[in-house]
């Protein structure tokens, strides 16, 4: 865990603030500290954290170590945690509560690991735990400006859907996140409409996750729904500067990632990987193909500058 200086800035002022609050989703490997500095250079007002677990965290130093880094200009951030005990999660909370601007309660993901182990999607089945989890944090915590928020998936019944949000509602959560597919669906469209009906049921603020690709995307979805925020994970991967209007990723945003990726030590397939997603709109197939199976970093650096006119005044370790 590290920060450049500890100063905050108000997540829940962000809603207050802007018509439209623009998030960059918890990705799991993706959305590290070099990934959440990009996007929020192009035009991203939130970030979180990939999700942790938060029983590892509290029992390991360096899980803290390897889950947890930001600084000074990774501002505002959420850390998403894991749990199915309130207090393990109230712990786990503490030991961020100085470094960032909320914690998130995982109540969407719907991996069978998770499920397995009583996480994600499994806590919906179970609103009482989800009420004695946000409440025991909201009951230990002495900072009015920390953000307390539930990021969910919808239910096929939209009732109960909308009960749940309004129990975290009275119980203080500060902005519920829904995920517009049920925890069954995995790459069908993303089902907007019933969104209208939990804007419409709550006075806290909601935000959509789901299918956000384009700015067009984030228009469409506000206009449907009435939401106050937005969240975005594939998109994002996609074109980093989404957010900034951008069709597909900018020859500077990949410039852009490429010092980051140095200045921060993200190397090999991490490192890769990333321009992967970055450049899928911008390459032929043949050319998609070449580039993906590249093994070296030198190769990969090659491309850049060969096509894309990238500077080479980083070099990274060799895959």
């Amino acid at each position: 865990m590290s920060v450049e200086e500890n100063k905050f800035k108000n997540s829940m002022e962000l809603f207050e603030s802007k018509d439209v609050v623009k998030i960059c989703a918890p990705m799991v490997r993706y959305s590290s500290l070099p990934f959440r500095l990009l996007v929020r250079k192009y035009g991203c007002d939130l970030a979180y954290t990939p999700m942790i677990i938060a029983d590892s965290f509290v029992k390991s130093e360096k899980a803290r170590a390897n889950d947890f880094v930001t600084n000074l200009n990774d501002r505002p951030l959420v850390v998403q945690f894991a749990a199915n005990d309130a207090s393990v999660f109230a712990e786990a909370s503490a030991f961020v509560i100085n470094y960032a601007d909320g914690v998130d309660l995982n109540c969407g993901c719907p991996q069978r690991w998770a499920m397995r182990d009583g996480y994600g999607c499994c806590l919906l089945k179970k609103p009482e735990l989800m009420e004695d989890i946000v409440k025991t944090l909201k009951n230990r915590i002495h900072r009015r400006d920390f953000s307390i928020s539930v990021k969910i998936r919808l239910l096929h019944d939209l009732g109960k859907t909308i009960e749940i949000c309004r129990r975290m509602e009275r119980i203080g959560c500060s902005w519920i996140t829904v995920h517009a597919r049920t925890p069954d669906q995995k790459h069908q469209p993303a089902n907007w409409d019933p969104l209208k009906d939990i804007v419409d049921s709550l006075k806290i603020p909601v935000v959509a996750n789901g299918d956000i690709k384009s700015m067009n995307d984030v228009t469409k979805v506000v206009n449907v729904t009435g939401v106050k925020g937005v969240m975005s994970a594939r998109g994002l991967l996609g074109n980093p500067a989404l957010y900034n209007g951008c069709e597909r990723t900018p020859k500077e945003c990949v410039q852009d990632w490429v010092n980051l990726a140095a200045k921060y030590s993200v190397t090999g397939q991490r490192f890769h990987n990333h321009l992967i997603y970055m450049l899928e709109k911008s390459l032929t197939k043949d050319d998609r193909k070449f580039f993906n199976c590249m093994t070296s970093t030198t190769d990969v650096l090659d491309f850049l500058e060969d096509n894309f006119g990238v500077s080479r005044k980083y070099d990274l370790i060799t895959f």
